[in-house]
């Protein structure tokens, strides 16, 4: 119920199109496993007439992070097994024409999209600076809700059902209700339908819009969201102190900063791209694009996760 909306990226970086689009490497045979130029030292085994190279390998352990060195040897020949089973689906597929399938084909150019689209955009945010000290002791010091003020909070939540003219009744019974129990009675005599949770969220895991203002509320204050759904109620059963100081808080902050900077690049290069360009609205979209001018939306820096406007993803390391 927390839970911020994330900023609607210009991509879609998700790990099923990446391991997808390993296999469409290999299958279009980009990977140079079939290359006869490839020395012994590279192959690492021979799949009927085709080769697995150590260089799949390799590219297939840099993204598994947080691997142990000692660790390496045991994921290269877990990685090699898969690579077999895969080279031997993808010869199959190729033998029933299945590589010619338009859905297929169709898969394939969008996954060569976002890889080619993904590295050029990873190029762009690369030229980002990373925040100097005074930069990161500023944002500590603007932030006290987050830092040296920071709260535990005891939450009660709910997700009510309920219609747009109902809102108004619902947030004048809570200003007068004493406790959770007495508003979830009220919701239950008016026949509303509605989920309650408990939680535990330090003030990191709130929308960075609420920070502020949770900090300001007390125990037993609570806050109406209208939703989609009718609306939201968070509860403060109670707060705990438990501040972070700013030597623990600096790393932290120096990557949140890092990636607002980086997705700030790729932003403003995606808008410069636009205006230097002719872009053309067709059919429907066209009559779309006439009445309202279409804001190019942000695209995702590298491990951004600035780009989330949740607290926990700017702070993730401060728990």
């Amino acid at each position: 119920m927390l839970a911020s909306p994330s900023i609607q990226s210009f991509l879609s970086w998700t790990r099923s199109i990446a391991i997808f689009a390993t296999a469409v490497v290999v299958a279009l045979g980009l990977s140079g496993c079939s290359d006869k130029a490839m020395s012994a030292t590279q192959v690492v085994a021979k799949v009927n007439k085709e080769e697995l190279s150590i260089h799949q390998i390799n590219h297939q352990l840099q993204r598994q992070q947080g691997l142990r060195s000692e660790q390496a040897e045991a994921a290269s020949r877990q990685i090699l097994e898969r690579l077999i089973d895969q080279e031997l689906a993808i010869q199959k597929a190729e033998e029933l024409k299945v590589d010619r399938d338009p859905a297929v084909l169709q898969a394939i150019e969008a996954a060569r999209r976002e890889i080619i689209s993904r590295a050029y955009l990873d190029r762009v945010s690369d030229t980002a600076s990373r925040p100097t000290a005074a930069e990161v002791k500023k944002y500590f010091d603007e932030m006290p809700a987050l830092f040296g003020q920071r709260r535990v909070y005891q939450l009660q939540e709910l997700s009510i059902d309920a219609k747009a003219e109902q809102i108004d009744a619902l947030r004048n019974q809570l200003k007068s209700a004493k406790s959770p129990a007495e508003y979830m009675q009220y919701l239950r005599s008016k026949e509303i339908a509605f989920t309650a949770n408990s939680s535990a969220r330090p003030a990191e895991q709130l929308p960075l819009s609420m920070v502020d203002t949770f900090a300001k509320m007390k125990d037993g204050d609570a806050i109406l969201t209208p939703a989609p759904h009718g609306a939201n109620i968070v509860f403060v059963v109670s707060a705990q102190s438990a501040p972070v100081d700013e030597s623990k808080a600096s790393p932290a902050i120096q990557q949140f900063l890092l990636n607002e900077r980086k997705r700030q690049l790729v932003e403003k290069d995606i808008k410069a791209l636009r205006e230097a360009s002719k872009i053309e609205y067709v059919g429907k979209f066209a009559a779309a694009s006439a009445a309202t001018a279409v804001a190019s939306p942000a695209a995702p820096a590298t491990g951004a996760s600035g780009t989330e406007s949740d607290v926990n993803k700017r702070t993730s390391g401060l728990k």
